[in-house]
């Protein structure tokens, strides 16, 4: 028998037995104080008086009593869910949800109830009944749609809360073994009914929550993107200031003894052939500054690269070499100026290092765009230094990968040979995801 209908019958019988007990006794009590002829009219009303009056306290007592021998199955499915409404109108968030999985288990006698709210692509299980015991360090179960959830173990039934179009939650019980009844399908269409608008301001405060996470993570993520860019600064204009200190230094040292030598051979007494042979030292030496001078412009500037891109730039710096270089790899795609300059100074400077010598094998380099990466690999048989030299002399091309979140690898193979490969993003800045696609590990916390 339906423990709800003993509970309800019992309160009944308690309370009639209390009224049925006080009338005999004030109507009989006055009465004999008063006697019959006077009392007959007015004893009836005081009763009933009396028995209004002591009616809430009585009730009081017989609730407590009811609740104790029958475990709260006084209240009904559509009573609890017209306490969770009230609860979720009260902003009782935390004790509501569950309040409508406990509906659904009770009301259904399922052996599981599940409510899931619908945040962006996923559905993300905020309620179950009984309550899930899982870690809750390991965040809500999620499935990927209503598809995958139907597909489940736990989901004989079940119900979409829809707001207009739009899907905002799900209601599941599983009921193993039992079949679903009609009863079983009004009960949970009418808590999606009862519950949708209040479960649609649920998921929208998620989502909200959700949005604010994410804003507030795109923001460390831009500042720290700015700050890598700032490293990346501070490493090139370190590599130009060594530059052109390698270039000035001892060209402008050579360049200005061999125009004192010009100046001392024309006075006191003038020699034009110590004067001319001085002059055409210093040209010499001119000359060379200048081409260092172009070799640092288009170091810092590559015209090919901004015109061709990497590929370009390094074939044009491959022409210049002793050695053959085998340039292969294929890049439809142009990419920010930061990512391809990235890999080319990193590139032409180790291809300088390992090809700047005549070598009977060609050095292998090969560039790719994969898997969200520019990337250059360098392989070279017959390395003209170590693998320590080699490190060393590309540490602030290694620096300038790092500031901008790339990284660089140069190991040695099983033949002897080198083998550096270098790769960097191809987005320097925090990509922006659609806000419909949301984690929701903080947003509603485990059930």
């Amino acid at each position: 028998m339906n423990k709800t209908i003993v509970a309800r019958s019992l309160r009944l019988l308690l309370v009639a037995c209390f009224v049925a007990a006080v009338f005999p006794v004030v109507i009989g009590g006055v009465g004999l104080v008063l006697g019959p002829a006077e009392g007959s009219v007015v004893l009836p009303f005081l009763a009933a008086a009396v028995t209004v009056a002591g009616l809430p306290a009585v009730l009081a007592g017989v609730d407590r009593l009811v609740q104790r021998l029958a475990h709260d199955s006084t209240t009904t499915p559509y009573s609890a869910l017209a306490e969770a409404a009230a609860r979720i109108r009260g902003g009782s968030l935390d004790e509501a949800l569950p309040g409508l999985a406990r509906v659904l288990g009770e009301g259904t006698g399922a052996q599981r109830a599940e409510l899931w709210l619908a945040v962006g692509e996923k559905l993300v299980s905020a309620a179950s009944w009984p309550p899930a015991g899982s870690d809750p360090s390991a965040g809500p179960r999620t499935v990927d749609n209503l598809a995958v959830l139907l597909a489940g173990p736990d989901a004989d039934h079940v119900v979409p809360v829809l707001d207009g179009p739009v899907l905002r939650a799900v209601l599941a019980i599983g009921k193993p073994g039992r079949p679903v009844t009609p009863a079983d399908q009004r009960l949970m269409q009418d808590v999606a009914n009862g519950a949708g608008i209040l479960l649609r301001g649920v998921a929208l405060n998620a989502e909200l929550t959700e949005r604010v996470r994410r804003a507030d993570e795109l923001a460390a993520e831009l500042a720290a993107s700015r700050q890598r860019l700032t490293q990346a600064r501070d490493v090139e204009r370190r590599r130009l200031v060594a530059e052109l200190g390698n270039a000035t230094s001892d060209r402008l040292a050579t360049l200005r003894a061999d125009l004192a030598d010009a100046g001392d051979a024309l006075e006191p007494d003038p020699d034009s052939e110590a004067a001319g042979e001085a002059i055409a030292r210093a040209r010499v030496a001119l000359d060379e500054l200048l081409d260092r001078f172009r070799v640092i412009a288009r170091g810092v500037y590559p015209a090919v690269l901004r015109d061709q891109g990497p590929y370009g730039a390094l074939d044009e710096v491959a022409t210049d070499l002793p050695r053959p270089v085998q340039l292969t790899g294929r890049l439809p795609d142009r990419l920010a100026w930061e990512v391809e300059s990235g890999i080319y100074y990193l590139a032409a400077s180790a291809m300088r290092q390992l090809a700047g010598r005549p070598a009977r094998h060609p050095l292998r380099v090969h560039l790719a765009h994969a898997d969200g990466a520019l990337s250059v690999r360098l392989e070279d048989p017959t390395p003209p230094t170590s693998l320590a030299e080699l490190r060393a002399w590309l540490a602030d091309d290694g620096d300038r990968l790092a500031a901008l979140g790339g990284d660089l690898e140069v190991v040695e193979d099983d033949a002897g040979g080198v083998v550096l490969r270098a790769w960097l993003p191809d987005q320097l800045e925090p990509a922006v995801e659609r806000l419909g696609q949301l984690a929701t590990a903080r947003s509603i916390g485990p059930s």
